[in-house]
This record gives structure tokens, C-alpha cells and sequence, in this order.
């Protein structure tokens, strides 16, 4: 589904602040993996997907997907091939955009667009049924603008906007981050049970190892721009946040951030 192959990306080369963020990496994802990914922090855990999704260039190396080369394609030509939610709610909607216009732009990504009326009675009740599914009320409120809704409702509709046409890989980068635990709880269910009913390529970002842990049927550990550790199956499901700790000290890794750490 992915192959990462020998990747590197340097920030300021050749100079005092040169840091290297991914340091000759390789990694596949098979059809249907959902992998999380934790690490401390300047590991290169969200570099490796902005460089995924094509928000900066890689140095060395390439990137493929489905078997195409995308390494060297721009950001919003690979937008129709992946769905993806941000750490801030705010960055997935538009915010002087009504929900259900939001969510049409999302159905429609990838798509031709011609002279018709902007969303269908087709189109509305799909999106009502999808929205009935987030239990938040929002499929009564369609026309309500998304600026006006709370983090976590915003949030919740990116992540149905990421989903409604069915991504090649889904990128979650530490997407319940800024909501409270309850929301943030809501919104994890809400992932799984996506992801888990349209089969989707997943990499999730966090910093939590519980949710790392309990997520997913493969788990990756970074620090300094490597992978140390990769577990899936059986093994993963034995994990925890003990063995988690104990092979980032092994490895020598940095410190944790207190999120990781009180998790």
C-alpha cells in the first residue's frame, strides 16, 4: 500500500541549526495496516507524514503508494489520494462554511465539477446518516456554520470529511490531542470504528501510549528520525506501557513528553 524507502530529510543544511528530522528511513504498510507511531518529541513523527502528504520534499529517497511514485508530486495532487486530520480543529473545516457545505466539498474531492446546484437531496441525506453516527446532534444542524461549533465537533466532522470518500491512507497526526478526555475518547471510537468498517490504511500519530497500545494492529517507536521498534500482532497485544519504555531507553531515546509520560 505504502513504501517508504531510504528517506531523509534535513531543516537548514549546512548550517548552525541544521537538524536532521528522518535519517535514511524505511518502512511498508500493508493493505489495512493501522499503525500507530509514538516517540518523544523531535523524533520525526509528524515530519514523516507531512513528508507523506507531500508538505515538504524529501532530500533522498522515494515515497510510493498503491505502486505509483508520489515522492516528487505536489501537496494538493496527492490531497485526492489521502484523508487527513490535523492536531488543531480548526485546521480541517471551513469555518464560515456550513457543515453540510463542508461536507461536500469533501465528497466531492477528486471529482469534475460542472454548473448544478451546490448539494443534491441526495447528497444531504447521506450527509444526515453520517452525521447521526458522531451521536452529536449535528445532523439536525446541517446549515449551522462550522466556526460556531466546539473543538471536538469540529474535529468529529473532519474526521468524517477525511473518510466519506475512501482514502488510499488515512493520516490521523495526533488528532485528539487539543480536545478534552471525554471528546478526545469519543473521537478515538469514532476513528476505530471507521477505519475498522472501510478497511482503511491507517497511520496514527500520538503521544499517548495507552492509546497507542490499545489502537491499531501495528505499533512503531521513533527517535531521532529512525525506527527503533516495530511490533504487530500477537506481540502488540501483550504490550505495555512498561515494554514501551523499556525499549526507549534501550534505545537510548530522548525524553518523553510529559503527555507520554502521564498516559
Amino acid at each position: 500500500m505504502l513504501t517508504v524507502s531510504n528517506v531523509t530529510k534535513i531543516f537548514n543544511p549546512g548550517t548552525i541549526n541544521e537538524k536532521v528530522a528522518i535519517n535514511d528511513l524505511s518502512i511498508t504498510f500493508h493493505d489495512g495496516d493501522f499503525i500507530t507511531v509514538i516517540g518523544g518529541n523531535g523524533a520525526g513523527k509528524s515530519t514523516l507524514m507531512n513528508l507523506i502528504s507531500g508538505v515538504y520534499p524529501i532530500d533522498a529517497g522515494s515515497i510510493q503508494l498503491n505502486g505509483k511514485e508520489i515522492s516528487r508530486l505536489p501537496e494538493h495532487k496527492r490531497a485526492k489520494m489521502l484523508g487527513r486530520v490535523f492536531q488543531d480543529p480548526m485546521m480541517g473545516t471551513a469555518a464560515d462554511m456550513e457543515i453540510q457545505e463542508n461536507l461536500a466539498l469533501a465528497y466531492r474531492r477528486g471529482r469534475g465539477r460542472g454548473l448544478k446546484w451546490g448539494i443534491s437531496h441526495k447528497e444531504k441525506e447521506l450527509f444526515k446518516t453520517q452525521l447521526a453516527r458522531l451521536g452529536l446532534g449535528l445532523e439536525d444542524r446541517m446549515t449551522s456554520k462550522v466556526g460556531l461549533l466546539s473543538g471536538g465537533q469540529r474535529q468529529a466532522i473532519t474526521l468524517l470529511m477525511a473518510t466519506l470518500q475512501r482514502p488510499e491512507l488515512l493520516l490521523l497526526d495526533e488528532h485528539t490531542a487539543a480536545l478534552d478526555p471525554v471528546t478526545a475518547r469519543k473521537v478515538l471510537e469514532l476513528s476505530e470504528e471507521l477505519i475498522s468498517e472501510a478497511k482503511l490504511t491507517t497511520m496514527m500519530v500520538t503521544h499517548n501510549m495507552k492509546d497507542a497500545i490499545a489502537h491499531g494492529n501495528r505499533l512503531i517507536m521513533m527517535n531521532a528520525g529512525k525506527i527503533i521498534f516495530d511490533i504487530s500482532g500477537v506481540a502488540k497485544q501483550r504490550l505495555t506501557v512498561d515494554d514501551l519504555m523499556h525499549e526507549f531507553a534501550k534505545a537510548g531515546g530522548e525524553d518523553l513528553s510529559d503527555r507520554a509520560l502521564l498516559s
